[in-house]
Parts: C-alpha cells; sequence; structure tokens
C-alpha cells in the first residue's frame, strides 16, 4: 500500500507541476506588453541567442561535413553524386537542423536559464520583487521566454546554412563532387514552403516554446538550495531533450508523413 501510495502522490505532483507550468504559460502569453519589458526582451536576446551562435555554428559545420562525406559514400555506390546537395539539404532542413539546434539549445541555454532563475529564488531576489510589487513573472520570466522563442528560430536557420556550406566544402572541395551538380539539384529538390518554412522554421517554434518554457518553469519552481538548483538544471535537459525528440516524430509525421 505504501508503494502504492508513493506512486500515487508522485502523479499528482507531476499533474500538478503541468497545470501549474501551464498556467504560467498562458499568463505570460497573454500579459500586456511594456516598454521595459521589450529592452530586457532585447538584452535576453543577446544572452540566449547571440551567446549560442558559437556552439550552433561549429556543430553545423562538422555536422554537414560528416554529411557530405557519409552521403558522397553511399551516392557514390549508385553513380548518384549528382544528388548530394539534394541530400545534404534535405537532411538538414526537415530533421537534423531544427532538431540539434534544439538539443543545443537546451544544453546550452536552457540550463543556463534555469540555473540564473533558481539562484534569484535562492537569494530571495523573486521574493524581494513581490514585495515592492514587482511581477517576477513580467520582470524575469516573460523576456527569457520570449528571447528563447524567436532565438531558436534564427539558430537553426543558420545552422542548417553552414551545415550546407560544411557539405559542400567536403563533398565539392575534397572528394570532387560536381559543384553545378550539387547546387542546381537543392534549388530543383528544396521547396521553401514545405522545406525551410515547415521543415526548419515551424518545428524551431514549437521546440523553442518547448525548451524554454521547461527551463524558466524549472528555474522558478526550484528548491531554494544549491541541490535544488542542480536538480532544477538538469531536469531542464533531460525532460526538453526528450520533449524535443518526441514532438520531432509527430511533427514529421504531420508535414512529411501524410498523417
Amino acid at each position: 500500500m505504501n508503494a502504492i501510495a508513493l506512486l500515487g502522490r508522485r502523479v499528482i505532483e507531476r499533474v500538478r507541476g503541468i497545470g501549474v507550468a501551464t498556467l504560467m504559460l498562458l499568463q505570460i502569453l497573454f500579459s500586456v506588453p511594456t516598454w521595459l519589458g521589450f529592452k530586457l526582451f532585447v538584452y535576453q536576446m543577446y544572452r540566449v541567442g547571440v551567446l549560442s551562435l558559437l556552439i550552433i555554428v561549429v556543430s553545423g559545420l562538422f555536422i554537414g561535413a560528416v554529411l557530405g562525406l557519409q552521403m558522397y559514400t553511399i551516392l557514390a555506390t549508385f553513380g548518384s553524386e549528382a544528388m548530394l546537395g539534394t541530400a545534404v539539404a534535405l537532411t538538414l532542413l526537415r530533421e537534423l537542423a531544427p532538431v540539434v539546434a534544439a538539443l543545443l539549445f537546451a544544453g546550452r541555454a536552457g540550463s543556463a536559464l534555469t540555473a540564473e532563475i533558481g539562484l534569484m529564488k535562492a537569494t530571495e531576489q523573486l521574493s524581494s520583487m513581490e514585495m515592492i510589487g514587482v511581477d517576477p513573472l513580467k520582470r524575469v520570466i516573460s523576456p527569457r521566454l520570449w528571447a528563447g522563442i524567436f532565438s531558436l528560430p534564427m539558430l537553426s536557420v543558420i545552422f542548417a546554412a553552414v551545415g550546407i556550406m560544411g557539405g559542400k566544402m567536403v563533398g565539392v572541395d575534397f572528394l570532387g563532387a560536381d559543384e553545378g551538380a550539387y547546387w542546381s539539384g537543392m534549388e530543383s529538390t528544396v521547396q521553401f514552403y514545405k522545406d525551410i518554412f515547415n521543415g526548419t522554421i515551424i518545428k524551431s517554434f514549437v521546440f523553442a516554446l518547448i525548451c524554454t518554457w521547461i527551463a524558466v518553469y524549472q528555474g522558478y519552481a526550484c528548491e531554494p538550495t544549491s541541490e535544488g538548483i542542480a536538480t532544477s538544471t538538469t531536469r531542464t535537459v533531460v525532460y526538453s531533450s526528450l520533449c524535443v525528440l518526441g514532438f520531432d516524430f509527430v511533427l514529421t509525421a504531420v508535414m512529411f508523413g501524410g498523417v
């Protein structure tokens, strides 16, 4: 009976947490924007977006290079090296760019957001804001949430562009594939609405909302101790990664699988 009671208590706590997180998200989404909130939003765009550029560019370059190498080896077996550009572009735009960028974003920016908000809670900065009549959701949580939502789609597009160049560097410059075929095959196959807008941008918006939402909630609801902050930071990365991979399957099935 104790095991059943413990299981039930944990289920109730999880459901309650989802409810609190949802109410927090709705309150932020439907809040009235202010000029101060916009300035904080721009600053957070720099922190979660611009400061994530390095890891995004480096990862995109190497993943594109690996794709160019692997795809060329496979396609050369069937004499289809001309399809290299198409294979690299579609793989990046539909799958790897939004997914890998979201995983990197969760590991770099998401964990930082959780740790920062958790530290503010542990040092009673959030409580001090409430005491002087400042809503911490509007002052602290909202700018970070919106910054994450708008940063990740741009990072994903940059990831895809750098990855395509990495594939070109290896496939064309190093392995000797035809450069004209690389770009013309990509141009004739890639569709803006289907592959770039749906495959990269829409997916990235969904992943950005999920990752940033989890990050700010875990920081806002964490235990105000060093152990609690560490636990919430770990949960942010784990939960965000699982949700990104799960929602990627759902979105891919809806957009490209005919579901």
